[in-house]
């Protein structure tokens, strides 16, 4: 679980990045959760952003990709989500929290 310092800091951190992966309207689907966890072994920190025609709400989308991934959330407004799990992945820049 992440503390309320470290989940601003990431909170911080998200506030320049571009949504890695975006959510048609069909809601989430496998591949959809696959993106996200690739990218969160590459990045540590993901956006997500949802097209306004999604039927399920971002808040929902991240309860879900959190409990498939292992993954904590970070930030969720609107319909853009943020995620972040530590990678194990060698050689990138990790996020000091």
């Amino acid at each position: 679980m992440l503390t309320t310092k470290q989940r601003s800091k990431l909170k911080a951190l998200s506030n320049t990045l571009r949504p890695a992966v975006t959510v048609g309207k069909d809601e989430l689907t496998e591949n959809i959760v696959k993106e996200i966890e690739v990218a969160l072994y590459h990045r540590e920190l993901v956006k997500v952003a949802a097209l306004k025609s999604c039927a399920a709400s971002a808040k929902d989308m991240c309860r879900e990709v959190c409990d498939a991934l292992d993954c904590f959330p970070v930030l969720c407004i609107g319909n853009r989500f943020v995620v972040y799990k530590r990678s194990d992945k060698e050689g990138i820049e990790h996020i000091e929290i």
